[in-house]
């Protein structure tokens, strides 16, 4: 294994923003009542004004803050490895390198958003977040950035995944954080969900309603979100512009970028700062994207417009979707349970730029296995989707005889999903196939806007 390192002076000092080099300009987010295009200032009884600014932005470089970056290297940059084990075990011409993303103080690259959230929120006078999330890592990064800035953080955590990690529950509150299991009886759309089915396992769409609903009722509150939006792709772009440096270093260019993706960002994060070159001509980079079976937004669902959230709360966003009432099935890559997908990135996939590929349970944690016994490093089974995904790349490679150059996304360590292995070692770990027939009710639910 080879180690790739910048030095702290490297690090980006701006973030890169897809938005002007799109190949087409991306549809307007709609106002959830009026169905009308939303205003910036529709989105400031939640958010904090440089957000909705960057929310907005066409300025493809926007400065990165110096208390942010101060921060950010605590663990940034961070390092990229060839994988030059797993290429032996895989008998691949394929050079394989990963980004590690889980050297962050959370394991994962949600702090890359969560620390500006909570700098901007900080800097306009909000004194408490609320937020969604899935597996843990988005409510762990943002509680530890609210430690940093003496917010308040409440996070509505998926009640499947705050069932079955109660690790990153303990870790939220060990930084401070007050975690609920959501649906919650605290919110009118948590307890019109629990009068439908008291044994819900929740699902981010329900989440985010409860969060938003909860920070619209205090003037004190914002609601910081996890994914999808622009200006949390923008801040992840920290990864690949990272990345292209390092790869520079080893004069290397990938052939190939896969990421796993749940709503996106992580996927943007790494993928963004290559995609001029691929849409310039210049390269014919291609871009994988790794889904779960459980949750397919991007190979089976519906490119159109969709609100981010169960009780329709939040914007309507341009996305492919498999519906916002749609609950996935409780798969232990609980981040990649939402049920639509960032606009940018779905832009891009429908206009051919991004491949997506889903995969089920059993065979991404088999790939995280062999990783771990090959490079050492135990990953999330989020992550494995998208090691999955390299994985088939350097096996055709070792088909076709073609040296390709493989970069894929390890973004985040699995140390507190240690209850999954166990279940896929045990041989008791569960694929589940969603129907046509399930993902059609949700499509049904849609609302009647064109894109």
């Amino acid at each position: 294994m080879k180690k790739i390192l910048l030095t702290e002076d490297q690090m980006p000092q701006q973030w890169y923003n897809v938005l002007p080099d799109l190949p087409t300009p991306l549809a307007p987010y709609l106002h959830p009542e009026t169905l009308q295009p939303l205003k910036p200032e529709d989105l400031a009884p939640m958010l904090p004004q440089a957000i909705i600014d960057q929310e907005f932005s066409s300025q493809r470089w926007i400065d990165i803050p110096d208390p942010v970056r101060d921060l950010y290297r605590m663990w940034r940059p961070s390092p990229l490895y060839r994988a030059d084990r797993l290429e032996r075990a895989l008998d691949t011409p394929a050079r394989i390198y990963f980004k590690y993303e889980g050297v962050s103080p959370a394991g994962s690259h949600k702090p890359n958003t969560a620390i500006p959230q909570a700098f901007y929120n900080a800097e306009e006078g909000i004194r408490r977040l609320t937020t969604e999330t899935g597996a843990g890592q988005w409510g762990s990064a943002l509680s530890f950035a609210g430690s940093l800035f003496g917010l308040d953080v409440v996070v509505y955590m998926v009640k499947t995944s705050y069932e079955a990690k109660p690790y990153r529950r303990l870790l939220m509150q060990t930084w401070g954080a007050e975690v609920h299991p959501s649906p919650t009886s605290l919110t009118d759309a948590g307890r019109k969900i629990l009068a439908e089915n008291p044994e819900s396992p929740g699902s981010l769409g329900i989440a985010i309603s409860e969060a938003i609903e909860d920070a619209l009722a205090r003037e004190d509150t914002n609601f910081a979100l996890g994914s999808a939006m622009n200006h949390v792709v923008l801040h992840q772009t920290v990864i690949g512009l990272e990345a292209r440096k390092q790869l520079e270093l080893v004069d290397d260019y990938p052939d190939v970028v896969v990421g796993c993706v749940g709503g996106g960002s992580n996927f943007a994060g790494l993928t963004f700062p290559f995609m001029p070159d691929r849409l310039s001509g210049a390269r014919p980079t291609r871009f994988v994207a790794a889904e779960p079976a459980a949750c397919p937004t991007l190979t089976r669902g519906t490119y159109g417009y969709d609100y981010p959230d169960t009780a329709k709360l939040g914007p309507l966003l341009p996305m492919r979707t498999v519906g916002h009432g749609f609950v996935p099935a409780p798969i232990h890559a609980g981040g990649l349970r939402f049920h639509g997908d960032a606009p940018t990135l779905c832009l891009l996939h429908d206009q051919g730029y991004v491949e997506a590929r889903a995969y089920q349970q059993n065979e991404v944690f088999a790939e995280a296995i062999r990783f771990a016994r090959s490079e050492g490093f135990v990953m999330a089974p989020e992550s494995s989707h998208a090691l999955r995904g390299a994985v088939e790349e350097a096996l055709a490679a070792r088909e076709s005889g073609t040296p390709q150059v493989i970069l894929f996304g390890l973004s985040g360590h699995g140390h507190f999903d240690l209850a999954a292995f166990d279940a896929f070692l045990a041989g008791e770990l569960e694929d589940f196939d969603t129907n046509a027939e399930e993902i059609e009710r949700a499509l049904a639910e849609l609302p009647r806007v064109p894109l």
